[in-house]
């Protein structure tokens, strides 16, 4: 228990620039997604999930389409996902997964972030066993103790389960995210969901002070900036 998920909500951000990063994150996902697995949403899952997820951050239904549009048309542009995984200061590590046209770009702006933060890059698995990949997700409407009744009468079985500020949150394995919303949509009816996520979350958080707080903080700003950036993991716990 105590996982705290935190949440570096995309759909905070203020600016023009910000949002437009958001938009083409979507954009290239959803097209990848529609690529790979099919333009119809009922049987592509992946699809299916990240159009959710962009409602969910108000990315234009346009921009939705357009980008299902794109492999009706025939464009064939190719993304491929990339992992990289960072040491900060003082203990802190990060895992930045990227979706890219051209590795060799993302690299040398990844490098150039890594330079400047004075961070450094780690071979792969050298951050990631220190994390969990897991299924996220919250909502109001049941306690825990309801919540964990409803996951055992729909036979899944969860990795935690939390409840504070009437919300309750629930951890699973990233293949039961639709069967645990179903269970719950099937007592609750068609809710919002606080959280809906799959993600890398650390399994111990770390705490910064003073320079290195800064510092941390610097790489995440950096790392905003880099256009092929789409989720950033970490394990340092930072104030709302």
């Amino acid at each position: 228990m105590g996982r705290a998920y935190e949440v570096r909500k995309a759909s905070i951000m203020k600016t023009g620039a910000a949002k437009g990063k958001l938009y083409s994150m979507y954009a290239r996902e959803i097209y990848q997604a529609a690529k790979n697995g099919g333009t119809e949403l009922e049987s592509n899952y992946i699809l299916r999930r990240l159009v959710d997820k962009a409602k969910s951050e108000q990315v234009p239904a346009d921009i939705i389409k357009r980008a299902i549009d794109k492999v009706h048309s025939g464009a064939d542009e190719s993304y491929s996902e990339a992992r990289y995984e960072l040491f900060g200061p003082s203990g802190s590590t990060l895992i930045v997964d990227c979706l890219t046209d051209n590795v060799n770009r993302t690299v040398s702006s990844l490098r150039a972030v890594v330079n400047k933060a004075h961070a450094k890059i780690g071979a792969m698995g050298s951050v990631s066993y220190q994390y969990d990949n897991l299924c996220i997700v919250g909502f109001k409407g049941m306690t825990d103790e309801e919540a964990m009744d409803t996951m055992i009468e729909a036979g899944l079985d969860i990795t935690d389960i939390e409840y504070e500020d009437g919300i309750t949150t629930i951890y699973g394995d990233p293949k039961d995210l639709y069967d645990i919303k179903n269970a719950i949509i099937a007592k609750l009816g068609d809710i919002t969901f606080e959280t809906d996520e799959i993600a890398m979350l650390p399994k111990e958080r770390i705490t910064l002070e003073g320079e290195d707080l800064e510092l941390f903080k610097r790489i995440l700003t950096l790392l905003d900036d880099v256009e092929d950036v789409n989720r950033v993991y970490h394990n340092v716990a930072l104030e709302d």
